[in-house]
């Protein structure tokens, strides 16, 4: 039976649409002129003003050949060649035609030497169809930025980005497959020094418009870097009110003491390296207590104010059956838990060389992702809960016309390609864990056009604010929401996220305290969103999406696409040997050992007691191995071995891998200098 409350909610929405579209009639005409806030050069864009990039299918764009890439990086890096000068040759550049094919969405291309490629993009093109239909349009374009974005056809053109992304160390406590910096498997070390540190992120707030981003220090594994901690103070002082890092948890897990002072430098968020529920479901990662290490390390970083994401790689075959038990997980635990970042696998780095075979099979997509959460967990429908991330930035242009002309940042802004991210949410009471799925009681559609509307029209900020909660009002429906949940919280939610009225739910600011930490927790009820976020690799490579990144790497030559960085040309490669550090031999001589986790050893935790809740049934599934290659390693194993029995005659043969490394396949002289445990 429905409380009496939902009905009065019912009614309260109904009186706001219509005073909403009363108030609208009138507003729409002589909508005031967009100002240019302290953070830009260029006004706020009305929503008609954004651009687009060509979307639907057949289109075509531009991509790269993945053999011509491979060529043009070993011109640079074994051979010397200056990499600014390479890239004005457009090496690789090939065009692309994205078609539907029996109900799903594929890339093909073709390379006048190394011939035809092809990769599927959604396995539903419903689903992604009723993505770019929803894409708001770009941020403002980029100024201010010549220095820092100069690489090519890949050059980041719009927008200032949400994640800037800065890589500690390529050293890493493990060795993953896959892997798409290759860590520890390079041959050299290539650290930042603390003035690296320092410019990239003084560099990093120069660029315009100037919004507010999350800094995510990276790797390898970022807290090997004695920098670290200091990173996260500086990038607060700078004026980042967010500042993450991407970790396996392996040190949040051994120590305490590690996390406050992490903590209380000003770290916010960790992205926690999360495959699946039991350790069978990260047996892959091969260490054997893994598991227990993420459990320990979660209740660490919590204790101490850290917030948690939980990152998981999702290859088909693999391990997306773990999609289920790791939103079964967040729900159980919804005080820790308030992000899901599902990662479709990208094949680079270590599986850049993949076989024709094994990349179809493991490939993964947002919309094989759409469909499991269903599947698995039963909630939220592929073809209309799920919306792509850049939706989001309808809401940071609402928030920038409130804050006004003086704020001295914009806010966050998601605007990146419809087909590179994607999101819903699930409302979920904290102690009671009554739950529902958000697009299930908020139109979001409807609160989207809405609300552009109202930041067209441009009014004043108590105008304004007025006019969002009418709008908030009129796309909810009380019937389908929490049975607990009141419309005040709704409010109350809104308000907490952009910081609308100024009341102070606890700050974010940089000169936040763990009683702001602890203030904000106090609300009952927990926004669980969960993503997709797909990196482009060399088999499904477009450039409309990297020119509008939103996850930039910060480095020594400047701020780079993520998907750039990561694969295309292959920056990674190139700005690590340019700026490297020592070979590994070189460098254990001068700093000593670090501790590499691999061949199934356990992480040493002391006490592993937590406080978490885990489903037994879940974490007690085994994961059968299939007779089919699964990684870079097994693939190369299974060569060998077919070389070995066709070509030696060798009928039992040994797959015992040589180890090879660095640049030209030399041996890495460096390689017995790391200690295994």
């Amino acid at each position: 039976m429905r409380r009496p409350i939902k009905y009065a909610e019912k009614g309260l929405s109904v009186a706001a649409g219509k005073a909403f579209d009363l108030i609208q009639f009138f507003n729409k005409y002589k909508p005031n002129p967009s100002f240019t806030p302290k953070w830009s050069e260029k006004p706020l864009q009305k929503s008609w003003q954004k651009t687009k990039p060509t979307l639907g299918w057949p289109r075509t764009t531009d991509s790269l050949c993945p053999g011509c890439v491979k060529e043009a990086r070993k011109r640079i890096i074994e051979d010397g060649e200056d990499p600014f000068k390479v890239i004005e040759e457009r090496p690789g550049e090939i065009k692309a035609t994205i078609i539907e094919r029996d109900g799903q969405v594929w890339m093909v291309k073709d390379c006048p030497i190394h011939g035809h490629y092809e990769d599927m993009m959604a396995v539903d093109s419903k689903f992604l169809t009723h993505i770019e239909a929803m894409f708001p349009g770009r941020d403002i374009d980029a100024h201010n930025d010549e220095k820092l974005h100069r690489h090519g056809s890949s050059t980041i053109k719009h927008g200032r980005g949400s994640v800037l992304t800065i890589d500690l160390t390529n050293r890493c406590n493990m060795m993953c497959d896959p892997c798409f910096m290759d860590a520890n498997q390079v041959g050299f070390v290539h650290e930042l020094s603390w003035e690296d540190v320092k410019e990239v992120l003084d560099n990093a707030i120069s660029i315009k418009p100037r919004r507010q981003m999350s800094v995510q220090f990276s790797g390898g594994e970022p807290t090997l870097s004695p920098y670290f901690i200091d990173a996260i103070k500086y990038s607060r002082k700078v004026g980042y009110n967010s500042v993450q890092c991407a970790t396996n948890g392996i040190e949040f897990a051994k120590s305490k003491e590690f996390c406050r002072k992490a903590a209380e430098a000003g770290l916010r968020y960790a992205y926690l390296q999360f495959d699946g529920i039991g350790n069978a479901a990260n047996s892959h990662r091969q260490v054997g207590n893994l598991f227990d290490v993420k459990l320990r390390a979660i209740d660490n970083m919590h204790e101490a104010g850290i917030e948690i994401v939980l990152v998981t790689t999702l290859v088909n075959s693999v391990n997306n059956d773990e999609v289920g038990p790791v939103i079964r997980f967040a729900l159980d635990n919804p005080k820790k838990i308030a992000f899901i970042s599902f990662q479709p696998v990208s094949f680079t780095g270590r599986d850049e060389d993949i076989t024709d075979d094994r990349r179809l099979r493991q490939r993964y997509t947002l919309s094989h992702m759409a469909h499991d959460v269903k599947e698995q967990v039963g909630i939220t429908d592929p073809h209309r809960d799920w919306f792509p991330i850049s939706l989001m930035g309808a809401f940071a242009d609402f928030a920038d016309l409130v804050h006004g002309p003086d704020a001295e940042w914009g806010q966050m802004s998601c605007g990146c390609h419809p087909n590179c991210g994607v999101g819903t949410a699930i409302m979920i009471n904290k102690e009671t864990k009554e739950m529902a799925p958000v697009p299930e009681f908020i139109n979001i559609p409807g609160l989207v056009k809405d609300m552009q509307k109202v930041t067209d029209a441009a009014r004043g900020k108590w105008l304004s604010n007025l006019m969002m909660a009418l709008a908030l009002l009129k796309n909810y429906n009380s019937f389908k929401a929490p049975k607990s949940f009141a419309l005040t919280d709704l409010l109350k939610k809104f308000d907490k996220t952009f910081g609308l009225s100024g009341k102070d739910y606890g700050k974010v600011s940089p000169d936040r305290t763990i009683d702001d930490v602890m203030k904000r927790r106090q609300d009952p009820w927990n926004f669980l969103f969960i993503a997709g976020m797909w990196f482009q690799d060399l088999f499904n490579y477009d450039f409309r999406r990297t020119e509008m990144c939103i996850i930039p790497y910060g480095t020594q030559e400047g701020e780079i696409s993520f998907c750039a960085y990561n694969t295309g040309i292959g920056w990674r490669n190139i700005i690590e040997n340019m700026h490297q550090n020592a070979t590994v031999a070189k460098w254990y001589q001068e700093h000593g050992r670090h501790e590499i986790f691999a061949n199934n050893h356990n992480v040493k935790l002391g006490d592993a007691s937590h406080r978490l809740v885990v489903n037994a049934e879940d974490a007690g599934r085994g994961r059968e191995k299939g007779v089919l290659p699964q990684t870079a390693k097994e693939e190369q194993a299974m060569m060998r071995k077919m070389y070995m029995q066709a070509v030696l005659k060798q009928n039992n043969a040994d797959t015992k891998l040589v180890q090879l490394g660095g640049p030209g396949g030399k041996k890495d002289e460096g390689k017995a200098a790391v200690t295994v445990r």
